[in-house]
């Protein structure tokens, strides 16, 4: 005579697997919530996807991108950042979620201005050692609203940068480049 449902107890084995799988679920729950607030609020993985950072950074590289350092100070010149792009670019048919990399050249009340081949800060030639070549166009003197900054591809002739649509807003950064993983011959802090 077969046993009904009602006489068939939990064995130990079956009260083991799903007592596994719940500390499974529960661990992989965590993981995803981890991961949620880890890319959200310290740190994300970017690509580069264009010759812009030329020689600084290449077509393909993977970064980390840290997002805690702008909460306790304010970015600086020199620094390289992943932002959401601007009004202007967005105007253009730039989707407000496609990230741009560039280099900060001029911040607030700073004036910036591109002639004879060289980028000045205030009055002075910047040494600038990392760019690909120097730049072919002048540009105007400008300056630097508050609350915003100046950026420029280290590939100086082959940037969409703001010598093209303006400055950038500081609430459109998203966090400072600092680290390259990919490719392997290449990994470094930037």
């Amino acid at each position: 005579m077969a046993p009904h449902e009602s006489d068939v107890k939990d064995t130990p084995a079956s009260s083991k697997i799903w007592r596994s799988s719940q500390e499974n679920l529960i661990l992989i729950a965590i993981a995803l919530c981890l991961a949620f607030v880890i890319r959200t609020f310290i740190a994300e993985p970017r690509y580069i996807p264009s010759d812009s950072m030329l020689p600084t950074l290449h077509t393909g590289d993977r970064l980390v991108v840290e997002k805690i350092s702008y909460r306790l100070h304010p970015p600086k010149t020199g620094d390289i950042i992943v932002f959401q792009p601007p009004a202007e670019l967005q105007r253009r048919g730039y989707p407000k979620d496609q990230a741009f990399i560039k280099r900060i050249i001029g911040e607030p009340g700073e004036i910036v201005s591109v002639a004879r081949g060289k980028v000045y800060l205030n009055g002075q030639a910047l040494e600038e050692d990392y760019i690909a070549e120097p730049p072919n166009s002048p540009y105007p003197p400008q300056t630097v609203p508050e609350g915003e900054f100046f950026v420029m591809g280290d590939n100086r002739n082959d940037s969409n940068d703001s010598r093209y649509w303006g400055f950038l807003p500081r609430k459109n950064i998203i966090g400072r480049a600092t680290f390259r993983f990919w490719p392997l011959n290449r990994v470094g802090f930037i």
